[in-house]
């Protein structure tokens, strides 16, 4: 049977995850409230619990829920009441029936505060096993929409409800942006397992030339390396460590907007790597003689891999340098600073079009904010 984390109050570690979950989803609603284009938006929770810890502090569900109204319930003033709609699940019949009470709680505390009758947004409230969920034809049909935006979320307890088959279906719904938790040290630990290797490929996973921190970065290159090499599409992992394990979450979008919001979350979270609450890349921390606040590994190691990059022609203009550097789990600003140090240095220069310091919305840049870089 699951273990049940809301027979207990959050620790600091859950804490964590669920201020991701939160975080994230602030970052992507008003993009897509705004999105003309849009024509409805689902928010799915797969795994959701019972929506409270004993200390009633609120699991995801209730953050999803809370985070949609918006800062002085601007976001339900815009919704006609069919926009937004949330889908929950929750496997266990005892807890999904008091998720369901939880739910409906917030939903009347809610409409005693904002004077409506009714809610602007839709929710319901599922008992199924996750695949059975997942698989439902009214989900399907609602997830190959292109019209519709879908946020999923996928708590899974361990590591085996989100499969090979599972994430290639993520990773191929339009407009669909999904963050999955994985329990990683479970499946380094196990990894020669017959149950392990069922559902994760370890033998394409070298756990063994790592460190025990680093597992959950691997596991996330081993989901980048299904990505069909000729499809554009990003992903970026979060490790978390709790006493000596470590647990992580994915984020997946096909949208570079998408990755530069989730990457502004991560390094509000750790300022050094932007994937992790600890010290994943042998960093000076801050209570250290030779610490330096300017200075990441991760990001001189970038500073070496772009100037290979450009100097190679693997990226010959910014739009391909500011797509990579995503990629390498870094925000663009990361990508402008780097450029214009190379130029101030004389090492690189811009050979053709005119340069420009445009780093966020990427995927507004029209042909004349295009330029080409070379290494001189």
């Amino acid at each position: 049977m699951a273990k049940d984390i809301n027979k207990k109050n959050f620790d600091s570690a859950t804490k964590l995850k669920l201020d991701l979950f939160k975080e994230s989803f602030k970052e992507w609603l008003p993009v897509f409230i705004h999105a003309p284009y849009v024509e409805k938006r689902f928010i799915y929770d797969f795994f959701a619990g019972s929506g409270l810890d004993p200390q009633g502090n609120y699991g995801s569900p209730l953050i999803l829920m809370d985070e949609a109204k918006g800062e002085d319930l601007m976001y339900c003033s815009k919704s006609d009441g069919k926009k937004i709609v949330f889908g929950f699940n929750e496997k266990g019949k005892r807890k999904s029936k008091i998720l369901e009470k939880n739910v409906n709680s917030f939903v009347d505390n809610c409409l005693n505060n904002c004077k409506r009758e009714k809610c602007v947004y839709e929710h319901y409230v599922g008992n199924f096993d996750f695949k059975d969920a997942f698989n439902r034809p009214n989900v399907l049909d609602i997830m190959t929409n292109k019209k519709y935006s879908k946020f999923v979320l996928l708590d899974q307890y361990g590591f085996k409800e989100v499969d090979n088959e599972v994430f290639h279906k993520l990773i191929n719904f339009p407009k669909t942006d999904f963050i999955f938790f994985i329990s990683s040290s479970f499946i380094n630990r196990f990894q020669n397992q017959p149950a392990i290797k069922r559902y994760i490929e370890t033998e394409k996973i070298e756990f063994k030339k790592s460190q025990p921190k680093h597992c959950h970065k691997l596991i996330s290159q081993y989901f980048k390396d299904q990505i069909p090499k000729n499809k554009e599409y990003y992903l970026h992992q979060f490790s978390i460590k709790k006493g000596t394990n470590y647990y992580g979450l994915i984020f997946g979008t096909s949208h570079t907007l998408g990755m530069e919001k989730f990457l502004k979350v991560c390094w509000s979270k750790d300022k050094m790597a932007g994937e992790a609450n600890f010290d994943i890349n042998n960093d000076f921390q801050s209570d250290t003689l030779f610490y330096d606040e300017m200075f990441s590994n991760k990001i001189e190691q970038f500073k070496t891999d772009l100037f290979f990059m450009v100097q190679n022609k693997a990226i010959k203009t910014n739009i391909e340098g500011l797509k990579y550097t995503l990629k390498y789990g870094l925000q663009t600003k990361t990508y402008l600073e780097t450029v214009c140090d190379f130029i101030d240095k004389g090492e690189i220069f811009i050979s053709k079009g005119k340069f420009n310091k445009k780093i966020t919305n990427i995927h507004r840049l029209k042909e004349n904010d295009i330029y080409e870089i070379c290494i001189k």
